[in-house]
C-alpha cells in the first residue's frame, strides 16, 4: 500500500444472493468475533531503530507488539522487500518480529512484495537484481527468495501461518513480465511462489492479494483468469480501505460471493481509518478528509467504529467462510528517518495520522477494538 490504482475488467455475472445493507456500528456495540485479528508491524523494527517509542493509553512505555497483542491481536503481517534501499522489510527483520510474535502467541503472515521497495496497484517494479533475467530464471528467482525466507521462519521454529504470493496484483507482479495483459507467464510467476512456499513450510495457507475489496467484478475476473491458468491457492485477500474502495455494502457482497463461488476463505488483509487530519510531521497526510467515509469523521472515536463495522462485515460471510481482518500499519508512527521513501532517510510519513497510537504515542481506543 502507498499509492493506488485499482486495475479493472468485466467479470462474470455474481452468484451470491443480495445481502442486507450494511450500517455504521455505532456506540457501544462489538465487533462480531472472527478468527483472524491481524495487524501489520512491518514498519515497527526500523521505527524502534529510530527511536520510536509507543505507550498503553495509560501512558506506560511498552512494547508495540504486545500492546497491540493485549488488545486482541493474533497475528503479525510482515511485507518482505528483495533487496530493500534502507536495509529493512529483508530476512533479519522478518525472522526477529517472528520470534516476537510467536513469544506472544502469535501467527505471521508473510507479504511477498517480490520488489526492492513499494508494489501495489500503481507499481510493480522488479527487483534490480531481477532486471535482466530470462522468463525462466525469473521464476525460479521467485522460488529461492520465497523458500529462503519462509524456510528461515521454519528452522528457526516459527513457521508462517499464511504467505502472500504478492501484494495488491491486481495489475499482475514483477512488470513487465507478470502483467495482468499475459497471464500465461503471470500463472507460471504465481505457481513458482505456490510451489515454495509449500515446500519451504508444509501446511501453510496462501493467500492471493488484490486491492479490490468492494469490486466484484474485477475480482471475479481475476480469479477466473488464475484458476485458468491452474494458480493453487487457499484464501482470496482484498484491501478495503473505506475511503477508496466502495460501500461496505459493496465488499459484504463482494466476500459473499467469491467465498461461495470459488469454495476459499476470505481476508480483509489491509485497512485503516485515520483519527485526525492533520499531520505531526512536516509530511502531507494521504487521507485528510474529516469524513473519509460519510457519516463517520475522522476521530478517535470514528477509528473505532470503523474497525468494528468492517470486522462485522467480515464475520458475516456465510459458511464461516470470513477469515479476518488486518490493520494496516498501526504502529507506523512519524519519527524522523522512518518516512514512506526508503531511497529517501529525511523523507516523512503520511500514515501517522491512521496509526493506532496517537501523537502523544499513547494507544488508541481502536487499539483494542476486537
Amino acid at each position: 500500500m502507498m499509492r493506488r490504482r485499482t486495475i479493472l475488467r468485466a467479470g462474470t455475472a455474481a452468484i451470491a444472493a443480495p445481502v442486507a445493507s450494511v450500517a455504521l456500528t455505532t456506540g457501544a456495540a462489538q465487533a462480531a468475533p472472527v478468527r483472524i485479528q491481524g495487524v501489520d508491524l512491518s514498519s515497527v523494527p526500523k521505527g524502534e531503530a529510530r527511536g520510536a517509542v509507543f505507550r498503553y493509553a495509560n501512558g506506560t512505555a511498552g512494547d508495540p507488539v504486545r500492546i497491540l497483542q493485549e488488545g486482541g491481536a493474533n497475528y503479525v503481517r510482515l511485507k518482505v522487500w528483495v533487496n530493500s534501499p534502507d536495509g529493512y522489510h529483508g530476512k533479519p527483520q522478518i525472522l526477529a518480529m517472528a520470534r516476537r510474535a510467536q513469544a506472544l502467541g502469535m501467527r505471521t503472515l508473510i507479504d511477498f512484495h517480490y520488489s526492492d521497495s513499494w508494489a501495489d496497484p500503481g507499481q510493480q517494479t522488479k527487483p534490480a537484481a531481477w532486471q535482466n533475467l530470462s522468463s525462466g530464471a525469473l521464476e525460479q528467482a521467485v522460488y529461492n527468495h520465497t523458500y529462503d525466507i519462509l524456510d528461515g521462519l521454519r528452522a528457526q521454529g516459527t513457521p508462517a501461518a499464511m504467505a502472500q504470493i504478492g501484494n495488491e496484483i491486481n495489475g499482475g507482479m514483477l512488470w513487465p513480465d507478470g502483467r495482468y495483459t499475459n497471464w500465461p507467464q503471470l500463472g507460471r510467476l504465481l505457481t513458482a511462489g505456490v510451489r515454495a512456499a509449500r515446500a519451504a513450510s508444509p501446511g501453510i495457507q496462501i493467500a492471493l492479494h488484490l486491492a479490490e475489496g468492494g469490486n466484484n467484478a474485477g475480482t471475479v475476473w481475476w480469479f477466473d483468469n488464475a484458476l485458468a491458468q491452474g494458480v493453487s491457492f487457499d484464501v482470496i485477500a482484498l484491501s478495503f480501505y473505506g475511503y477508496w474502495h466502495g460501500t461496505l455494502d459493496d465488499l459484504q457482497f463482494n466476500l459473499n460471493d467469491v467465498s461461495a463461488r470459488y469454495g476459499k476463505d476470505v481476508l480483509v488483509a489491509e485497512t485503516a481509518y485515520p483519527f485526525r487530519t492533520d499531520s505531526k510531521d512536516s509530511h502531507p497526510q494521504i487521507i485528510t478528509a474529516r469524513e473519509p467515509v460519510a457519516g463517520l469523521p475522522a476521530i478517535p472515536e470514528g477509528q473505532l467504529q470503523w474497525m468494528r463495522s468492517i470486522t462485522t462485515v467480515v464475520s458475516r460471510v456465510p459458511n464461516n467462510r470470513g477469515l479476518g481482518v488486518f490493520y494496516w500499519e498501526p504502529a507506523w508512527t512519524a519519527v524522523p528517518g522512518n518516512g514512506w521513501d526508503p531511497y529517501d532517510p529525511n523523507s516523512g510519513n503520511a500514515w501517522e495520522n491512521q496509526a493506532l497510537f496517537d501523537y502523544d504515542n499513547r494507544a488508541l481506543p481502536a487499539a483494542t477494538w476486537r
